[in-house]
Formats: structure tokens, C-alpha cells, sequence
């Protein structure tokens, strides 16, 4: 489309003798109205006219300018139209000679978006809750990536902590009743959760739990350093297993270990700076000069030992020194917003120029019925039971729709983990989610394999024309009236996912997807493909072949498989 708002800006700067840039067209409020819409507000006081008249003047005066492409004086709102026939060319033919490539753009060459998601901590199960990191967080990349930016995904994992005291000091205690090799996570939870049953009733537990994590931060190679090293090995590759499932892959992964060697010049640079300063024994960063009323930003306890600001500050200097940004995002639940406001309060504090590239991309919580989920409590679902339970039932669905379909094993596994990721995708990131079974493993509605079908079902019409052998004559474009909702729609994908990474909000392209397939699917329903006139089967198969790519493009962007049956 992009092609056509050149024409219409370049014709409006002409004729109103402004730059190009101060143009601003937009989409008609009804899309009766028009393809595209400019607002004559602007104009209003550099003309000396009201809005109505300097539109009906334009109208006129346009209609000399531009070619194929009508202008209609709405009120104060010129309103743009193109050529049914033009339109279906250029788009159609644009979607078959850019292919993957179409909507995509090298904007972001030569800058670099760092990507902190997923962030599971080593000895708890991933549960539904470290879904949303980590599916946001592949979205967010993939968009960046199309629009030409170098990514550089992190899974910052939480491998460090007192809670690791507390661990070892349970595995020390009580390893022999579990089975940690052979089904590692289920034995790290119960040693977790024993560990916080008794802790209150137990002062030599606690105690023993403190001193184990003292000796882990002081750097001494021995038993308690095996044991955590162990600990995150297996944790690691369970891991593995579901973001495989999910195919999400990370550039980096990093615990939170990896800038233990940076932590004293990370605290040494802010003390450098003037900025700390002693409380109850602890060193801190006053924050009340950014924003009144917010906690100070703790770097050390009294007794030595760092916070995960402290960690997080050693990571994004360290971040930053690698790459040099242009952004930095942190994939983190909206509950972490202090933590985010107060880091960004002490890079304001110290007065790096870089401060406003670093962006948390807070998303909602995922809660139970019953309520938030807690591994201490013993309140959890794991993501691997809830991505097991999607296949299983799509496998229902495959036997009982499509019996003989080939390789149904392996389409499950797609529309069964699609629908998990849809869910989530579909929805704003801001918004929390109560996790539903039957919401999140619904096949109807706006759902990830409604979109999945409805790509199958285009590329089974295209096996149907080609068996024919139907399609070669030249395409009547003219025939393609009805179906301008959707040409139109795909002109402006470009657009949506550049929104959707500006926004780092994957939903935008999961609305779009669903939109296109609603359209084609209704189009589909009144108007027969094959089996016509040369020219308009020709056509119609040029649009058929051209929402299969988007749809699977779009597929694509967000982590689903685009199956060519189902």
C-alpha cells in the first residue's frame, strides 16, 4: 500500500506546498468511506478556511493530480479510494514476488535489540506461569528480526539467590528420599517445599541454609558449589525439552551467575559516582530525587551479599559495553515493575544517555482459579502437563475429523502447542489471564487452529487446482472486486508489524491474522475458485495462494506451524 500513499502524499504536499512528511493520512473511521483518509484540521489555519471547504476544494483540484486513485470530500476528511483492478495487481503480484520477505523491511539494519525473556529459576518447574516470558519474548524478536534489527535473545536464568541456600541446605538434609537424576524437577519442588514447611520450627535449618549460601557467593570451590553446579546442569535440560516443543532458541543463556565477577566494579561505578550510601548497615541508592516515595535500591546487605538488582545492574552495563543497544527489553510479568522503575532510577542517577533504551515489557499475570501460583506452596501447573494435555486433544479432534490424515502425530503436535501459544498471543500482554482448560484448549473461535485450518484449507484448494490444472491463464484482477477487504488488508501487514515491534505486542499480529481469516474464509464461502472462467479462476487462485503466504507468514512471526493439512 505503501505505494499508493506515495502518490497521495506527494499530490497533497503539491498542491497544499508542504513537505511530504507533514502529510498525515490515516484510515477512514468506516471503510465505506474510502482505502485512506486525510484529516484537513492541519491546513485550517494556514489557509484560512474551514476544514469542509479546504476538502471539496482539494477534491476537485486532485482529480487532475492522481491517476486510479479517486478523492471524495467527506466533511472535513478527504477521503481516498483506489482502482478495484490496480489494486488487486499490485498487491497480489507484490505478495507473490516478495514472498516471505513481504511486509518486511531493513529499517532496523545495523542496530541492535537485546531480549531478556523466559527466565525460568533453576530447581523450580517451568509452570504455565514462564509461558508468557517466553512466548512474548520469541514474538517480540521475530517481529524485530523481520524489520531488519540484529536480536540477541537472553534467557537470563535464575541460578543465584538465598533461596539456593536454602536448597542445598534441604538437599543436604533430605536428598535421600528423592530421586533427583531420574525425575529431577519433581524432587527439587518437594525438597523446596519441605524446606519452607519446617524452616520456622527448625533454627539449624535456616542457619544452615544462610552459611551455604554465604560459602556459594564467596567463590570457594567445594561441595556447595558442586551441588548448585549439578542442580542447574539438570535443570538446564529440562528446560530444554519444552522450549524445543515450543521452538523458541536463545542467542544466550545466562544465569544470573555469569556477572558474579562483575558485581564489585558494578558496585564500585555506582559508588564512584556519588550516589550511595549506608543504611542499617546496608549500601543503598536513594531514589526519592527520580521519584517521590519510591524504596531505595538495596546493593548489599549487611552481611555482604548481593540482591538481584545488584545482578541485574552488573547485566545491563555488561549488556550495554557488548552491544550498544538501541533497545533493551526485559520480557517480564507486570508484578516486577518496581524492580524495572528502580534500576532505571539509578541509570538516571547516574546520568547514562542510554537510560530510555532500557524498556520493561510488562505483560499481565497467569493465575489459577484458586489463585497465584506459588512453588512453595505447591501450587503449580507445569507447562509440560498443559502443553501434553493440548496434543492429547487434538489428537482427538485429528481422529475424529480427518481419521486418515498422514503423519496426525505430528500435526497434533503442532495445533495442540499452536493453540496453547495462540491463546496467549491473541490477548494484550498488559491484560492478566486466569488459566482455563477449556479456554486455552478450545478449537473454535479465536483460536490458534482456527488459523491453522483455515491456511490448510488454502493450500487444499491450491492441490485441487494444480491436480486440474487450473490457473495458468492471465489473471482478470478486474473479477477481484469483492475481495478489496482483503487485498487491503494485506497491503497495510507491513505496517501492522511495524506497530507490533514498536508496541512489542505480539496480539497486533494475531488480531491481524485472525481478521484476514475471517475475511477469506468469507469470501471462500460466496465465491467459487476453481472451475471458472480462465481469468477469474486465475485470479482467485493468485488470492487464495497469496493469504496462504501471510497467513503463514504471520504464523510464522508469532511461534505456530502453518500445516498444509489437517
Amino acid at each position: 500500500m505503501e505505494i499508493f500513499l506515495r502518490q497521495i502524499r506527494s499530490a497533497l504536499a503539491s498542491l497544499c506546498e508542504l513537505p511530504e512528511a507533514d502529510i498525515r493520512v490515516e484510515l477512514p473511521r468506516d471503510p465505506k468511506l474510502g482505502d485512506f483518509a486525510f484529516p484537513c484540521f492541519a491546513l485550517a489555519k494556514t489557509l484560512k478556511q474551514a476544514p469542509p471547504a479546504i476538502a471539496a476544494n482539494l477534491e476537485t483540484r486532485l482529480a487532475e493530480t492522481l491517476e486510479d486513485i479517486s478523492a471524495t470530500a467527506t466533511g472535513p476528511y478527504l477521503n481516498f479510494r483506489v482502482e478495484r483492478k490496480l489494486l488487486a495487481r499490485t498487491v497480489l503480484e507484490a505478495v507473490e514476488a516478495e514472498g516471505d520477505s513481504f511486509g518486511r523491511s531493513t529499517v532496523g539494519n545495523g542496530k541492535k535489540i537485546v531480549i531478556d525473556m523466559s527466565s525460568p529459576n533453576i530447581a523450580k518447574p517451568m509452570s504455565v506461569g514462564h509461558l508468557r516470558s517466553t512466548v512474548i519474548g520469541a514474538a517480540v524478536q521475530r517481529l524485530h528480526a523481520a524489520l531488519g534489527y540484529e536480536t540477541v535473545s537472553i534467557n537470563h536464568i535464575g541460578d543465584w539467590g538465598s533461596q539456593f541456600g536454602k536448597l542445598i541446605a534441604a538437599l543436604d538434609r533430605w536428598g535421600a528420599t528423592v530421586d533427583l537424576d531420574n525425575d529431577p524437577i519433581p524432587a527439587l519442588v518437594a525438597l523446596y517445599v519441605r524446606y519452607h514447611d519446617e524452616e520456622e520450627s527448625d533454627p539449624k535449618l535456616v542457619q544452615a541454609a544462610r552459611a551455604a549460601f554465604q560459602e556459594l557467593e564467596s567463590g570457594v570451590e567445594g561441595k556447595v558449589r558442586s551441588d548448585w553446579r549439578k542442580l542447574t546442569e539438570l535443570s538446564l535440560a529440562e528446560f530444554d525439552k519444552i522450549y524445543r516443543r515450543l521452538g523458541v532458541t536463545f542467542d544466550l543463556v545466562r544465569g544470573e551467575s555469569f556477572y558474579e565477577p562483575h558485581l564489585d566494579e558494578t558496585v564500585d561505578r555506582i559508588k564512584e559516582a556519588g550516589i550511595t550510601e549506608i543504611s542499617e548497615g546496608a549500601l543503598i541508592v536513594s531514589l526519592e530525587q527520580i521519584e517521590k516515595n519510591m524504596p531505595p535500591c538495596l546493593l548489599r546487605k549487611n552481611d555482604g551479599t548481593t540482591l538481584y538488582a545488584t545482578r541485574d545492574l552488573a547485566a545491563l552495563f555488561h549488556r550495554w559495553e557488548l552491544y550498544s543497544f538501541e533497545r533493551a527489553l526485559y520480557v517480564v510479568g507486570s508484578d516486577q515493575r518496581l524492580h524495572f522503575r528502580q534500576l532505571k532510577a539509578v541509570l538516571k542517577r547516574l546520568d547514562l544517555d542510554w537510560e530510555g533504551r532500557a524498556e520493561h515489557i510488562d505483560f499481565g499475570m497467569l493465575r489459577l482459579p484458586e489463585g497465584r501460583m506459588s512453588t512453595r506452596k505447591g501450587r503449580v501447573v507445569y507447562l509440560q502437563d498443559v502443553l501434553d494435555r493440548a496434543v492429547e486433544e487434538a489428537a482427538k479432534v485429528i481422529a475424529e475429523k480427518n481419521p486418515a490424515l498422514a503423519e496426525s502425530g505430528e500435526i497434533a503436535e503442532q495445533v495442540g502447542i499452536g493453540a496453547v501459544v495462540f491463546n496467549d498471543l491473541r490477548r494484550e500482554r498488559i491484560k492478566d489471564v486466569e488459566f482455563d482448560w477449556a479456554e486455552v484448549l478450545s478449537f473454535e473461535g479465536e483460536t490458534g487452529p482456527y488459523v491453522q485450518y483455515t491456511h490448510a484449507r488454502l493450500a487444499s484448494i491450491l492441490r485441487k487446482a494444480e491436480k486440474a490444472g487450473e490457473g495458468d491463464a492471465e489473471p482478470d484482477f478486474g473479477q477481484l472486486d469483492e475481495a478489496a477487504p482483503i487485498l487491503l488488508r494485506m497491503g497495510r501487514y507491513d505496517r501492522t508489524l511495524a506497530s507490533a515491534a514498536d508496541h512489542a505486542e505480539p496480539s497486533e499480529v494475531a488480531s491481524y491474522v485472525l481478521s484476514l481469516c475471517r475475511e477469506i474464509n468469507s469470501w471462500y464461502a460466496a465465491h467459487r475458485v476453481i472451475g471458472q472462467e480462465p481469468g477469474i479462476t486465475a485470479a482467485r487462485l493468485k488470492l487464495v495462494r497469496a493469504s496462504k503466504s501471510l497467513i503463514r507468514n504471520a504464523l510464522g512471526i508469532l511461534g505456530l506451524s502453518a500445516p498444509e493439512e489437517m
